[in-house]
């Protein structure tokens, strides 16, 4: 969260940050209410005190190179729903990243 406020901030350039809106999969590990937690601790005394904390859940994703089908999983590693090969080509799910920053 500390890099994601500094992002913000560096983007900001001086002026208000009023909403930070991130991008995190739900295979990447983070827990959104500790992001949450950690936003209101982090910001205190910078541009973004006050601001909106956003978090968009990106639903993991998976590519089959046998069929070439992309699916919904649940892991890292799944079986292809339509030729039972068993990959670990996650295309989406493992994502942490600044959406955007909106400012005053």
């Amino acid at each position: 969260m500390e890099e994601a406020v500094r992002l913000a901030v560096d983007a900001a350039d001086g002026r208000r940050v009023r909403k930070l809106r991130l991008r995190i999969g739900v295979l990447s590990g983070v827990v959104p209410d500790a992001m949450r937690f950690a936003f209101d601790v982090v910001c205190r005394d910078t541009p973004v005190a006050g601001a909106t904390l956003e978090i968009e859940s990106v639903p993991a994703v998976a590519w089959c190179e046998a069929c070439q089908l992309e699916f919904a999983t649940a892991d890292f590693f799944s079986e292809c729903p339509r030729c039972r090969n068993v990959n670990g080509g996650l295309r989406r799910g493992r994502e942490m990243e600044i959406a955007s920053v909106e400012l005053e």
